[in-house]
């Protein structure tokens, strides 16, 4: 069956969007939809092998040309020749999902410079390297859309320090961009994906799983989100309907950021039905049970 979309499903014909961290979780997914709405999408990744499974994924279920380049976000002279590369394959590039990222757990205290670096660089530096070279190799020209993947950080990230502090600076970015990029007529905006089954749970060590398996119960919604649920608010933001939106952060997170549980306790329930639109989506092992 194709992925269930519930927009349009020619809403990006005619567009080009780049998906970064697109082997995998939510870029994944955020790749397979673009597709099914009619984008031709630009897959980028550290793992060539892993751009190319969801390439071939996307031209069995749509016939359509996804696009990979392997591409260390990390690294300056890399992003730019790979996105003159992207501009020299397809001319024009309409939509960037900045979503490549990555993190570890630990408590703050116990975070090296080497792995505070590492994950502002991956989840900061990255992203604001992408968004640079795409703007100013083509967006700065034709206009477009910029969607960051940030994180819920509003209260803090204990036990991931470094992600907290890197997703706070993407989302100033997010704001910063949109403003001096305005002009162009660039809209830039972010989303905050809060627990998510997606297939990143499964790479955490057991003692980080034994706390996902609980996440649920800190939920208003009592449940997690799934990647579609992330995915069609990326593929809004990037859409003419969102044509006077920029500079915002949109959280996904059923309601987690905006309360505090010890002042008001949250109810068990089974009331809020999740949107499953992504047919090929995997549940994560740690959940299964």
């Amino acid at each position: 069956m194709p992925y269930r979309s519930v927009f349009h499903p020619d809403l990006f014909a005619d567009k080009t969007v780049i998906v970064t961290g697109g082997g995998s979780g939510i870029g994944r997914c955020t790749a397979h939809e673009l597709a099914a709405l009619g984008a031709r999408v630009v897959l980028i990744g550290r793992k060539p092998e892993k751009l190319q499974a969801v390439a071939d994924e996307i031209r069995e279920d749509t016939g359509r040309e996804a696009l990979p380049f392997a591409c260390d976000i990390r690294d300056e002279e890399t992003v730019r020749d790979t996105v003159a590369a992207v501009y020299q394959a397809v001319g024009r590039v309409d939509g960037l999902v900045n979503n490549a990222g990555g993190q570890f757990p630990s408590p703050v205290a116990l975070i090296s410079q080497k792995g505070w670096e590492t994950v502002i660089r991956t989840n900061l530096t990255g992203g604001f390297l992408m968004a640079r070279e795409v703007f100013t190799q083509g967006m700065n020209q034709s206009g477009g859309s910029i969607v960051n993947i940030v994180a819920d950080m509003w209260g803090g990230m204990p036990g991931m320090g470094h992600s907290g502090a890197a997703r706070a600076g993407m989302d100033n970015f997010t704001k910063t961009a949109a403003l001096e990029w305005a002009c162009c007529g660039v809209r830039v905006n972010a989303v905050a994906p809060g627990w998510i089954a997606s297939s990143g749970m499964d790479t955490y060590p057991e003692s980080m799983q034994r706390t996902i398996k609980t996440l649920r119960d800190a939920v208003p919604l009592k449940r997690l989100g799934l990647e579609a649920e992330v995915s069609s608010a990326i593929c809004f933001l990037l859409c003419e309907g969102a044509a006077f939106i920029s500079g915002d952060t949109l959280r996904i997170d059923g309601a987690a950021s905006q309360g505090n549980v010890a002042m008001f306790p949250l109810p068990d329930h089974r009331n809020s039905r999740p949107y499953d639109g992504f047919h090929r989506a995997v549940t994560p092992a740690v959940l299964k049970d």
